[in-house]
Order: C-alpha cells, then sequence, then structure tokens
C-alpha cells in the first residue's frame, strides 16, 4: 500500500513510500513504457503532455503528497530492483552542505550506444523545493541548456533504468542532438575548436565522441549520430542560441521544417510513418565527422559502422555498482586515487 506520509529527517526512505511520476509528452513508445512501469508500480502518477521540462516538473511537484517524488522520463524503463531500495539520506552532502534541496540523480544505460551516466536516468526531488526553482525553458540568468550545472544536484553511481530514445527518427535526432550541444560544453560554456580537448570534462568529451559514432546497428540509431554531430557543429563552429534545446517546439519546427526535408525516401517509420532516406543521412553523418575532425581540436569520428558499434557495446565496462546513495563523485576521488579499480 503507497503511504502518504514521509518524515524529511529519517535517516532512510523506502523508495516505494515516494510518489512515483511518469513523465511522457510526445515520445512513440511512451505507452508502453507506461503499462511497464505501471505493472511494477501500480500507484505510479503520470504527468503527460506538459510542455517544458520545467513546466512538468512542477507539475509533479504541485500533485505531489510526499516531501520527496521520484520522476521517470517517458523513454525509460525502469528496472525491478529500483523499488527494493532503501536510501540512506544523510543530513548534509560530503561538502558539509544541507541536503534537503538536493536533487538525486541515478545513472541510466542508454540501449543506442551503451552509455551509463546521468542521461535520462531516474531522479529524485525535494517536492517544495522543485516548486520555487526555475529550470530549462523558465531560467531567467540565461543558461536554459541544463539544470544539474548549477542547482544542488548529486548526481549517484548506481544504474536503475534502461533508456529507449530511436523509436522515431525525431525521437532519436532530439536525444543525439541535445547531447552533442550539451556535451560540447563546459558546463554550458561554449569552448574555442583549438581548445576543445583541454576544456571539455574528459568523461563529456569520451560520451560525446560515443553518441557521434556508435549507433548504427540500432533502428533509428543514425539519426542520433547524426543530431549528436550537427549539435556538435552548431555549438563549436556557429554562436548558434544552445539554449533553444529546452524548446520543445523549436525542435519540432526545426526537424520538421529544416532537418527531415534534406532525406526524401522510401524507409518508413513504424510509430509515426515519417519517410526518409538512409544512404543520404549516413553520407550527411560521414561529412559532418569529416568537418568535425578537421576543425575541431582532437574529435576522433569515423564512418558508420554496425559491426564496429556491436563490438564496442559488447566490450565497453560499464560503472560497477556500489550501492543507490553512493555519489558518482566519490568514485571518481577514490579513482583517481588507484583506491579501487
Amino acid at each position: 500500500m503507497h503511504s502518504k506520509t514521509q518524515d524529511t529527517h529519517m535517516a532512510k526512505i523506502d523508495v516505494t513510500e515516494l510518489d512515483i511520476f511518469y513523465i511522457s509528452y510526445d515520445e512513440p513508445n511512451c505507452e508502453e513504457h507506461w503499462a511497464d512501469l505501471l505493472n511494477k508500480v501500480p500507484w505510479a502518477k503520470r504527468v503527460h503532455g506538459v510542455t517544458g521540462f520545467d513546466a512538468a516538473h512542477k507539475a509533479c511537484a504541485e500533485q505531489s503528497e510526499t516531501d520527496r517524488f521520484i520522476t521517470v522520463d517517458g523513454d525509460n524503463i525502469v528496472m525491478d530492483d529500483f523499488f527494493e531500495q532503501e536510501l540512506d539520506v544523510p543530513e548534509t552532502d560530503h561538502d558539509g552542505n544541507d541536503i534537503s534541496k538536493c536533487i538525486f540523480s541515478w545513472n541510466a544505460k542508454n540501449i543506442l550506444n551503451g552509455l551509463v551516466y546521468g542521461n535520462g536516468g531516474l531522479k529524485c526531488w525535494p517536492t517544495e523545493y522543485t516548486k520555487s526553482i526555475n529550470t530549462h525553458e523558465a531560467a531567467t540568468d540565461g543558461e536554459g541548456m541544463e539544470f544539474c550545472w548549477k542547482l544542488d544536484y548529486i548526481q549517484l553511481n548506481d544504474t536503475f533504468s534502461e533508456v529507449h530514445q530511436t523509436a522515431s527518427p525525431f525521437q532519436a535526432f532530439r536525444a543525439g542532438f541535445r547531447e552533442g550541444v550539451k556535451m560540447s560544453t563546459d558546463q554550458g560554456t561554449r569552448v574555442r575548436p583549438d581548445e576543445f580537448k583541454q576544456k571539455i570534462w574528459y568523461g563529456n568529451y569520451n560520451r560525446l565522441q560515443t553518441w557521434c559514432n556508435i549507433g548504427s546497428d540500432v533502428e533509428n540509431g543514425l539519426w542520433a549520430m547524426y543530431g549528436a554531430r550537427l549539435g556538435c557543429k552548431m555549438t563549436v563552429l556557429s554562436d548558434w542560441d544552445t539554449n533553444l534545446i529546452s524548446d520543445y517546439d523549436w525542435f519540432k519546427t526545426f526537424f520538421n521544417n529544416d532537418v527531415l526535408p534534406r532525406f526524401p525516401g522510401d524507409e518508413v517509420c513504424r510509430y509515426t510513418k515519417a519517410t526518409w532516406n538512409k544512404e543520404m543521412v549516413e553520407i550527411a553523418i560521414k561529412d559532418l565527422g569529416a568537418e568535425l575532425n578537421s576543425d575541431i581540436n582532437e574529435m576522433m569520428l569515423f564512418d558508420p559502422n554496425p559491426q564496429m558499434c556491436r563490438f564496442f557495446k559488447k566490450t565497453y565496462v560499464n560503472p560497477r555498482r556500489w550501492g543507490a546513495m553512493i555519489r558518482e563523485k566519490q568514485i571518481q576521488d577514490l579513482l583517481e586515487k588507484g583506491l579501487i579499480q
């Protein structure tokens, strides 16, 4: 039975006693994922069709009856063991800051390219604090691209969901483009192409290369690769407004009017019935790769290769799972000191 009471001073929190919200908008596979979540937690609530990241999170907070709530994105499938977790929540973080306003984020495994990090992962939000913040499309400081760089945000090491972002060309392109933009900045700040490798955090640099290179073995994966490369180009080699990646309407217009018409063909999306030409997209990916390799310091992009993608995902070593509340920063510090392998 779902509990409606929550003590914020408790050292332990059972995740099944928190409100769990499923946030969906236009994901082609969202109904399948919603059915899967309901099968695991029948009391889950849904926020659907709310335009804007900030607006959707606030809609959850307004409906929440617990002091914290969990969000599951519409492209997520949650692993069964998440609902068996009891969270050990300290009063302060590792820097001594009050944790009551901190947002917790767990890793997710991206089925497209095998990457495991916070993108698309489950989040745990403090209800009252979420009502007061302004992120993404509601940001008032001109930094609407991402919220994890400026809020009290704790990235945790464990992995509790899978991300399925390639059900349609548009969904795949949007996912790749967003990450191509974000991973090409230093916490939202543009860097010069000749300083790219030196200024971009090594984890994001490696993730960007993976988004740009891996995925051609997956349905619509070429669109994610194309999106990642185009997002990188527009961020590093132009003065385009990167905050637009938080604008749902801009994304749809950009894709339908400027991107998809470049590739007329007879490939048909099984969800949206959009048509496109696979060979033309592959050529565009190759052309972008050549341009980025030439113009940006130490980019390492190769032509689409499904066999190489399968090899990468088979041999890529994902982060070890250390526990639901072990922070990513803790693991990085221990690795750098050689205390763990």
